[in-house]
This record gives C-alpha cells, structure tokens and sequence, in this order.
C-alpha cells in the first residue's frame, strides 16, 4: 500500500472511528410518529468543546472573540492542535496571548490555523499529490501553511517553518471538518 493510500486508510478509519461506525438509511417516506427530531450536528467550537484535549484551543477561540463565527455556517476547515500542542510553546506564551491587549494578535495565530471551505483528507492528499509532493495552503489569515506526506502522515510546515502532524484527520461537524495537530502553527 503506497503511503498515500496508507493515509487514506487512517483517515477513513478516523472517519468511521468518529461516527461509531455505524451507517444507516432511512426512506425518505419514512414516518416516524412520536420520534424526537434528531440533534444536529455539533458544530466546530461544539466539537472542540467536547473532545477534552482542546480545552487551550476553546479558552484561545473565546478570548480571541471567535466563538461565533466558527458556530457559524462556514464551511471551514480548521487544524486543530491539541492541549499538549499548545504545551509545547515556550512557558507564557498562552497566558500572554489571551490577555486582552493581545486579541488582534491571538486572532491572527487563530485564523492561521482556518482554511475557507470544507477540505477533507482526501482532498488534501490530491493537492499535494497535483503538487508533486507538496501542496500550499491559503488561510483565512492571508497567511499560507505547506502540507507534505511523511512516513504515511500529512505534515504541515508553518511560516516560521515549524512542522506538525495531522494526528486525526476528518472529524465532521456541522459547519466544516476538523484535523487535529500535534503542534500550533506560527505565522511566522
């Protein structure tokens, strides 16, 4: 199996890994009396929220004022570092940028981490694939962020030329899809 296809693989099996594995169709006749309406999906920050190992990113889209627009209709794509990802940054660094003088400059580190549109793994692969082995992506800060394939894994190098690796990719919500990070990327 090429590491592409190897990448393909885990990202489908976090996809499916996420959704419980279960798969159903239901009629669109289907009546179903005295049913609950189904729950939407939750949406980014919902999402986040929920995993237990993004609380530093949640407590950043908060102090930056981004609650709302990535509870929004998107669709984005948002690489998502993890607690320990942010643990990772030299002591203070977090305290530092969530103080509220420091808001423009949280948001610009924020919306490096956000794509515009719904990029799936799969996608992601075909353009580093279209791009000889290496794809550049445009954020929603203006910045750009470059991904490669390494030993099977999507790996994303910022500006400051930091690397991280997309550790989980594909978790779906309501408004786009998350990749989750093992590292925070810088602007540079």
């Amino acid at each position: 199996m090429s590491k592409f296809n190897s990448f393909k693989a885990v990202a489908l099996a976090a996809t499916f890994a996420v959704s419980g594995g279960v798969m159903m169709a239901v009629p669109a006749t289907a009546h179903h009396h005295g049913a609950k309406p189904a729950k939407a999906a939750p949406n980014i920050v919902e999402t986040a929220m929920s995993t237990g190992v993004h609380n530093t990113l949640v407590a950043a889209v908060k102090a930056a004022g981004l609650v709302e627009t990535l509870s929004g209709p998107g669709p984005f794509t948002i690489f998502a570092p993890t607690d320990d990802a942010f643990g990772e940054l030299p002591d203070g660094t977090v305290a530092t940028l969530v103080k509220p003088e420091n808001k423009g400059t949280l948001t610009g580190i924020l919306t490096y981490h956000a794509v515009a549109g719904t990029v799936a793994a799969g996608d992601l692969i075909d353009l580093i694939e279209a791009g000889d082995g290496s794809a550049t992506i445009t954020t929603l800060s203006g910045g750009t962020l470059t991904a490669m394939i390494d030993d099977g894994s999507v790996v994303i190098t910022d500006a400051a030329g930091r690397t991280s690796t997309v550790v989980q990719a594909d978790v779906t919500t309501s408004n786009g899809v998350i990749h989750v990070t093992d590292g925070v990327f810088l602007p540079g």
